[in-house]
């Protein structure tokens, strides 16, 4: 059974640069936001590298599963920016740069996907 190193993923480095870039844009958000959507925000960026991590020491058809569960965050991910962007906590610059890597990560991930086994 082929295992992945997930640190030598582009879909890890991407989809940890995208966490690391979300961690910084919630540091302006309300400090009443903190337990509510910034919360909901920082679990989804996180789980997408998390998934990969996780995903890359099964099997390819279990691996799978975990870039499902990846995407899905991803896609909510950026339901939850929109939401910040309409409460103005985050202005359109920040919005459409990290959505223009959501969207970068969501089909290199989609790409490898269909690429195992």
């Amino acid at each position: 059974m082929k295992r992945h190193n997930y640190k030598k993923l582009k879909i890890w480095q991407l989809g940890m640069e995208i966490s690391n870039a979300v961690s910084d844009i919630l540091m302006s958000f309300p400090k009443h936001e903190r337990y509510g959507l910034s919360s909901q925000i920082s679990r989804c960026s996180i789980s997408m590298p998390s998934n990969i991590a996780e995903g890359s020491s099964r099997t390819d058809k279990s691996f799978s599963h975990f870039l499902d569960i990846a995407l899905g965050s991803s896609f909510e991910l950026g339901t939850q920016l929109l939401v910040a962007k309409h409460r103005n906590y985050i202005n359109i610059e920040n919005l459409e740069l990290i959505e223009g890597k959501i969207q970068e990560w969501q089909k290199m991930t989609m790409g490898f996907q269909n690429g195992l086994e």
